[in-house]
């Protein structure tokens, strides 16, 4: 990895108006261009069009597009005129009516597709089995760049520490994950420390904010965060730009603004003998109050 500039976009969008949302983005990407001169800029998820669109699946399947499309092309040129990495969340469309993915496209500094991620674990409500509009994503690729290797992940991913850890042992060195978060600010800020922490990657969250067409509300707080969990960046709750310089050599010591030497690497020390279960299907022995279907 390359010392490296992560900028986070926290905006707000207006439901269901692609064309206003691009135009918006378009604007809030050359200012933060402008401001921190960045490697990689990250919008929240869903920037589009906004996380719930209140819509039946064949609507918004007719609101959105494949990916490259109408909805990426815009923010292709501006990548490419700006020499710029950028990560683009929005709905795809799928291989038939009615099939969507919630998407993350990582555009190049030529205005090329690098690559697409479809969000893996979309929430609850959002799923088809939930009564949602989301099909889920089935992969998790890791994409080498100029300054360093970026996986995605989208909002509720982040939940799960064995998604961020096939990220990490695929080779990633910076980790997005574009959201639209409405639980706590502590899970929020947990979740992020955690992954970054227990996979000694660079982790990029950027949240929504304001509301969407289903009546949520999103608190903004987007964050960087360091491969020994300190927070580099720091968003407050309306719209604004966050951005951070990225260390090439950040697990050299335990802790910042200590010498004390780091002796751990938790990817080299894992103990793959005790972790035959970890793909068998289980539930919590707690129940929650309502269990949307699976």
């Amino acid at each position: 990895m390359k010392r490296a500039t992560v900028a986070g976009v926290q905006i707000a969008v207006t439901a269901n108006d692609p064309a206003a949302n691009i135009e918006k983005a378009a604007g809030w990407l050359r200012k933060a261009c402008a401001q921190a001169r960045p490697d990689l800029v990250v919008f929240p998820e869903s920037v589009t069009t906004g996380f719930d669109p209140a819509l039946s699946k064949r609507d918004l399947y007719r609101l959105v597009d494949r990916i490259p499309g109408r909805l990426t092309r815009g923010m292709q040129r501006l990548a490419r005129r700006h020499r710029v990495h950028v990560v683009w969340p929005t709905y795809e469309r799928g291989e038939r009516p009615g099939v969507v993915y919630n998407s993350a496209a990582l555009i190049g500094p030529d205005g090329d597709i690098i690559g697409v991620y479809r969000k893996t674990h979309p929430f609850p409500t959002e799923r088809l089995s939930g009564g949602g509009w989301t099909t889920p994503g089935t992969a998790a690729e890791v994409y080498e760049t100029g300054f360093g290797a970026v996986g995605i992940v989208i909002c509720y991913d982040g939940d799960f520490p064995e998604l961020a850890r096939v990220l990490a042992v695929k080779g990633a060195e910076i980790v997005a994950r574009p959201s639209a978060f409405m639980r706590s600010f502590d899970i929020w800020e947990l979740t992020n420390c955690a992954r970054a922490y227990d996979n000694h990657v660079y982790w990029a969250a950027v949240n929504a904010v304001g509301s969407d067409a289903g009546g949520n509300y999103y608190f903004g707080g987007s964050m960087i965060v360091s491969p020994i969990a300190r927070k580099l960046a720091q968003a407050r709750g309306g719209e604004e730009i966050i951005f951070a310089e990225l260390d090439p050599d950040p697990i050299r010591h335990v802790t910042y603004g200590s010498a004390a030497p780091m002796c751990f690497d938790h990817l080299e020390d894992r103990n793959l003998a005790a972790y035959d279960a970890v793909l068998t299907s289980a539930r919590s022995r707690f129940k929650p109050a309502h269990r949307v279907k699976h």
